[in-house]
């Protein structure tokens, strides 16, 4: 574990407390490690990189930039029944960014919440559909039914209070763009093929407002809060501390 750099949680400070999607994730995961890192600045360890998945990011978004130019649907769309267009707006480049993102002042919490999103449909009636890229490989059906898919899922609810948070006509439904790499191919040569599937979601963001309270009142505290059921970090200090 090491020390954090970003600002820290003060309770005396008028000014507006930056969170990203993440620390929300990180705060329903485990309320303990949520304060430890924001308060008190201990960050959990971080895990390695994802850059094959970064890349497959980046060329869906040039993929999808191309029709969004044109103004014209994506053949994905169409295969799966989706009425909709890339959506065009002078802030989206903005939108998708890391640490810039869409924001938001939470006027109850004085939170400015935050995060990136991958792309961003409209549909004839001028509702947004927050979009998200996947990558992975399997060779099973995919399905957001996964125990840890759930996550997917707050984090498309998350974006879509963002977006309803500023004024914006959210949908419902946001849509997951899968990039499976097959397995079945001969030989690697140097390529791997990639098999999409759009998957839909229908949102609920219900549980972000009472959730941003939550976290508030549990950066209040002056003592830390219990660690969130089968936290693997909580449970490795436990370990570790009763050894030592």
């Amino acid at each position: 574990m090491g020390f954090y750099k970003k600002a820290l949680y003060d309770p005396e400070s008028p000014a507006p407390f930056a969170l990203s999607r993440s620390k929300v994730d990180m705060f329903l995961k485990c309320p303990r490690c949520f304060y430890l890192e924001q308060r008190l600045g201990i960050k959990i360890p971080s895990g390695p990189g994802f850059s094959l998945n970064n890349a497959v990011d980046h060329l869906l978004k040039k993929e999808f930039d191309i029709r969004r130019a044109q103004g014209v649907s994506h053949p994905l769309m169409a295969a799966y029944g989706i009425d909709a267009i890339p959506a065009q707006h002078e802030e989206l480049e903005i939108w998708r960014e890391n640490f810039k993102g869409m924001r938001v002042i939470h006027k109850p919490t004085n939170f400015e919440m935050f995060g990136a999103i991958d792309d961003l449909w409209i549909n004839p009636k001028g509702e947004y559909h927050i979009v998200d890229y996947k990558a992975t490989s399997t060779q099973k059906e995919i399905t957001l039914d996964d125990q840890w898919k759930q996550w997917y899922k707050i984090q498309a609810e998350f974006y879509q209070w963002l977006f309803r948070a500023r004024d914006f006509k959210v949908s419902d439904t946001a849509y997951f763009v899968f990039a499976n790499a097959t397995k079945d191919r001969a030989a690697f040569d140097a390529k791997l093929e990639f098999a999409v599937t759009v998957i839909a979601h229908n949102g609920n963001d219900a549980w972000v407002e009472p959730t941003l309270l939550k976290m508030k009142d549990c950066l209040e505290s002056a003592a830390s809060p219990a660690s969130g059921d089968g936290c693997e970090y909580c449970v490795y200090v436990e370990k570790a501390k009763s050894i030592l």
